[in-house]
């Protein structure tokens, strides 16, 4: 497992490649909820007004939108085993259906569609991609050398794995990068948004280090066993999973980046939780 964290005192430590690059998977979410936070802090978007329905940014940034998603399609699974070329965004709305689960803000339900409608508002209001956005608020100005967007097959080629599997089956968009370099943005991000508004989702996931569970502005927000509070994300493909959290409640804060090819988010999980508590 590659693994890269950083404490708040700035000491840095490593495991495995940590310079390796690996795709962010759902901590995309956290970047795309970052970069609108931003653009609603500059006056540039409403995170509380409606867009593509009744539902609002925040909603849509927070899983509360009511918006299905594609996880569950077996035609997408399938389509994905054989390497077929991604759907268009009208086949994947088609597929997915486009009536809501319940009324928006009266439930929650993770939606990667949701997210893929968030990030075009976000890319409507900044006039440009989430990529080029993401690179101007946080790639650039933190030297995050190895972060970017995920755009062809080969761009996953160093991941353990990964056998031409195409990007473009992540309608919200995938980032990418080094260990390191998810371990020094999740810091930012954290910080960022870890004061806003978390839905709260009950107590711990089976098999997993979770002992309350939360979903806040584009944040996995809740405590884990012997650790305490975390805000960050896991993320989970067909070939690799993440764990990218800022652990505030450890004797020493630190943010730490797990990248494995375990069965799930559990393993780098746990070996996030193990990192932080100086393991």
């Amino acid at each position: 497992m590659d693994a890269a964290w950083i404490h708040d005192d700035g000491e840095e430590g490593q495991g495995g490649e940590a310079s390796r690059v690996w795709p962010w998977w759902s901590f995309s979410k956290t970047i795309i909820a970052g970069c609108a936070l931003r653009l609603s802090q500059e006056g540039a978007l409403d995170l509380e007004a409606p867009y593509g329905g009744p539902h609002t940014l925040r909603q849509l940034l927070q899983h509360r939108a009511g918006v299905p998603c594609y996880g569950g399609l077996r035609a997408y699974h399938d389509a994905v085993a054989r390497g077929d070329t991604p759907w268009s965004r009208e086949r994947l709305v088609r597929e997915a259906g486009s009536e809501l689960l319940f009324a928006p803000g009266e439930g929650w339900a993770y939606s990667n569609i949701g997210y893929m409608l968030a990030r075009e508002a976000v890319e409507a209001a900044a006039g440009c991609d989430i990529g080029s956005l993401a690179a101007r608020y946080y790639a650039e100005p933190l030297a995050l050398a190895t972060m970017r967007l995920a755009e062809v097959p080969g761009d996953f080629a160093e991941s353990p794995g990964a056998a031409g599997y195409h990007p473009g089956w992540v309608y919200h968009r995938c980032f990418m990068g080094s260990a390191r370099d998810a371990a020094r943005l999740v810091g930012v991000l954290a910080l960022e948004l870890g004061g806003q508004p978390v839905h709260r989702l009950g107590g711990g996931i089976e098999g997993r280090p979770w002992s309350e569970t939360g979903y806040g502005l584009g944040v996995m927000a809740g405590a884990v066993e012997g650790a305490g509070r975390v805000v960050g994300h896991s993320g989970s493909g067909p070939f690799s999973h993440c764990a990218i959290y800022h652990f505030a409640d450890v004797a020493r804060p630190v943010s730490v980046a797990t990248f494995g090819t375990g069965a799930s988010e559990a393993g780098p999980e746990w070996e996030a939780v193990r990192i932080a508590l100086g393991g």
